[in-house]
């Protein structure tokens, strides 16, 4: 919390109270909070909250799972996802939930090696709507079916904490926490581990152009006056820099979102065992303002640089990393990112909506861009 006064920690250990017994403790650079607890009881969830200068509450922006009032009462019980009851009487907002001795979950797969990028065959699924009960329990149903369609990897839409329940995930508020509309820790891990038993390797769509309100990093620097993010804000732009942003527009030259962007993605290859990241709206991570297309689809060294910088770190993790980009910018910026080991999604909606009509002739139907040799 850069720039910040004072933080307190509040939480059941200390029954939700501002003591100053809990008021934590800033790093000599005046960047990071911090506070140790001891004796704590490994069978226990801890719930807990951040008092930023007296006024701002909020959960952990590192939370791997949160208690939310307001969208809670509406999973379904049978998905076990929600592990503790909200504590009503102490606080309000959101909590993060916290063990210090998670229960462990025993991987049976730890050698799995995806296909290689040309032999990828992927099946993009929203749980949402994939599947009746939208849970990752059943999504393992499915997958015998995607591996007789001759699917070896599943790219799953977000599944990061998003606002509400309904949603197709592109709306993120916790990059780190998993979304308990869809179900567990654990069975999202049994759902990674049997994928990976028939040989299908798991994707994460991810979302980092934008978080919105909720977000605790989008809270804790806020220009009330304005309605969007302040200008002491070492996360977020007040304005966003390109035409297709929506909720607030993450500044990827910054040090500080560079350092949340590498730690959240650590996090789902480490706890989970993913396989890869297709980065969603990947043009718009650019410093480089504009308002049309035509200006934020040239070719930006920047953005380049910013692309190249996470793929490094992630390919230094695990030089198998499957990494995709939602991309759309001028071929010769494209042919670069390809060139340096990243996918990118092509455009080819239009011309196929064309044969569905039966169009053939003056140049409708036009496939030839989805060959890679044509665009070079």
């Amino acid at each position: 919390a850069p720039g910040k006064a004072h933080v307190f920690a509040l939480g059941n250990f200390n029954d939700w109270t501002v003591d100053v017994n809990y008021l934590m403790k800033r790093s000599m650079d005046g960047n990071t909070w911090w506070l140790e607890l001891d004796n704590l009881d490994p069978n226990e969830f801890y719930l807990y909250q951040y008092l930023v200068e007296g006024n701002i509450k909020i959960a952990d922006p590192y939370s791997e799972l949160i208690l939310d009032k307001s969208n809670d009462g509406s999973i379904p019980a049978a998905l076990q996802s929600v592990p503790v009851d909200y504590p009503d009487d102490k606080t309000a907002g959101h909590v993060t939930v916290f063990q210090t001795v998670a229960d462990n979950y025993v991987w049976q797969v730890n050698d799995f090696q995806p296909a290689a990028n040309t032999d990828l065959v992927i099946y993009e699924v929203l749980m949402r709507d994939f599947l009746a009960d939208h849970a990752f329990d059943s999504l393992l149903d499915s997958l015998d079916y995607l591996k007789k369609l001759g699917v070896n990897a599943i790219e799953l839409m977000p599944v990061s904490e998003f606002e509400n329940n309904d949603s197709w995930g592109y709306n993120p508020s916790y990059h780190m926490a998993l979304d308990k509309y869809y179900g567990s820790v654990n069975s999202f891990k049994k759902l990674v581990d049997a994928a990976h038993e028939k040989e299908i390797a798991v994707i994460l769509d991810v979302v980092y152009n934008h978080a919105f309100g909720q977000s605790p990093l989008v809270r804790m620097w806020w220009d009330t006056q304005n309605n969007k993010p302040s200008t002491d804000s070492p996360y977020f732009n007040p304005d966003p820099k390109h035409p297709f942003n929506v909720g607030f527009d993450f500044n990827h030259e910054s040090d500080a979102t560079k350092t949340y962007v590498k730690q959240t993605i650590d996090y789902w290859m480490d706890e989970y065992n993913i396989d890869g990241f297709r980065f969603d709206l990947s043009k718009g991570l650019t410093q480089t303002f504009s308002t049309n297309d035509g200006v934020f689809a040239a070719y930006d060294v920047g953005r380049i640089a910013t692309i190249k910088d996470y793929g490094d770190h992630i390919w230094n993790q695990d030089s198998d990393q499957i990494l995709i980009l939602e991309h759309f910018a001028t071929n010769s910026e494209e042919k670069e990112l390809a060139e340096y080991g990243f996918m990118l999604w092509g455009n080819a909606n239009h011309a196929f909506n064309e044969a569905t009509m039966g169009y053939h002739d003056n140049n409708k139907s036009d496939f030839k861009f989805i060959y890679h040799k044509n665009k070079g």
